[in-house]
């Protein structure tokens, strides 16, 4: 009996001391699996987190109120001659759909043609983006022998379109600040306008007319920020609060002095960018504490006028919105005749 015991605590004593190494080896086994799994999965996390670090931030919507500007838009045709070789000063700079070729044309034979005014250079450029729909390529492609006869088309690598107006006169005053710091003076003007440049050059000699922080047009005073859901122009509160917009020149066409728009660029980070682009650049234009200033005469600047300009308006306008290129050619024409004035 006591042998037995012996015998069978010696066993247990063997079966311990067996169970424990084993459950030593396991335990080893268990901890270099672990190990090796952690270490993968950390690898893992680090190479994807390198190469988001190197890939360009994803895109983010802007919402049905504000545009994606900045977004380091690139100029992809700019080989205009215009505050490169020259020092004009005035710019008269008309942004326009990539597919209105006839438009252009008609501005280059009519007031875009006119280079020397009361003994002052003024040179004509035009504005476009990508061209968009099915036939994009073909568009772009007219757009490039276009260039090619007329060196005078800036185009930037956003989507022309309505919605995208204010990235088109943001990527506008971009490229007045990078190359025309010595021009004196821009108009942006649409393509559907009559341009009296003489008038234009006229009020700009003026000495009362400021050199810097200029801006006139059509002057919105007091311009509700409108809250009906059913408005194109619907704003909500949470996009903009104050119950009217800033004071700013209707986008038709306005005049202003080349020293602003790089305060413009300057300042526009602040201000998350609305797409009714004229609104927007009311904003800019409060934060930098500059106020646009009304023109002279109310007759400068006519927006759908009710009838046909008579040979006395056309004397005194300097931008007016026209229903059709016959119609801006015919104006054109007038108001060069001797006996167009009052």
């Amino acid at each position: 009996m006591s042998l037995f015991c012996a015998v069978l605590m010696e066993n247990m004593h063997i079966r311990l001391i067996f169970f424990c190494v084993v459950g030593v080896v396991v335990a080893f086994f268990l901890y270099l699996n672990f190990h090796w799994r952690l270490s993968s999965w950390y690898a893992s996390g680090q190479k994807a987190v390198l190469l988001l670090s190197k890939s360009e931030p994803q895109w983010e919507d802007p919402g049905p109120y504000h545009v994606a500007y900045p977004r380091n838009y690139k100029f992809i045709m700019d080989d205009t001659p215009t505050c490169r070789t020259t020092t004009p000063f005035l710019i008269l700079m008309v942004p326009v759909a990539p597919s209105n070729a006839a438009a252009r044309d008609s501005i280059r034979k009519t007031w875009g043609n006119e280079k020397s005014v009361l003994g002052q250079m003024v040179e004509t450029v035009f504005i476009v983006g990508l061209p968009g729909g099915a036939d994009a390529e073909q568009q772009q492609e007219k757009l490039k022998q276009e260039n090619q006869q007329h060196h005078d088309l800036i185009q930037s690598n956003f989507r022309d379109s309505y919605r995208n107006l204010t990235i088109k006169t943001m990527v506008m005053l971009e490229w007045l600040a990078l190359h025309c710091v010595k021009a004196s003076y821009v108009i942006k003007i649409d393509s559907d306008m009559l341009l009296h440049v003489p008038n234009l050059v006229k009020l700009l000699l003026d000495p009362s007319t400021a050199k810097q922080n200029y801006m006139t047009g059509l002057v919105w005073w007091h311009s509700p920020v409108l809250r009906n859901p059913l408005n194109k122009f619907y704003i909500p509160t949470h996009v903009f609060a104050e119950p009217e917009y800033p004071p700013y020149p209707l986008g038709m066409s306005y005049v202003m002095s080349l020293d602003l728009p790089a305060k413009i660029i300057k300042i526009s980070p602040q201000i998350k960018p609305l797409y009714i682009e004229d609104a927007y650049l009311g904003m800019c234009l409060k934060r930098l504490g500059v106020s646009p200033t009304d023109p002279p005469e109310d007759t400068m600047f006519i927006v759908d006028p009710k009838h046909p300009l008579s040979s006395c308006s056309l004397s005194k306008v300097i931008a007016v919105t026209t229903t059709s290129i016959p119609q801006m050619t015919s104006y054109w024409e007038r108001s060069r005749q001797p006996d167009a004035k009052c």
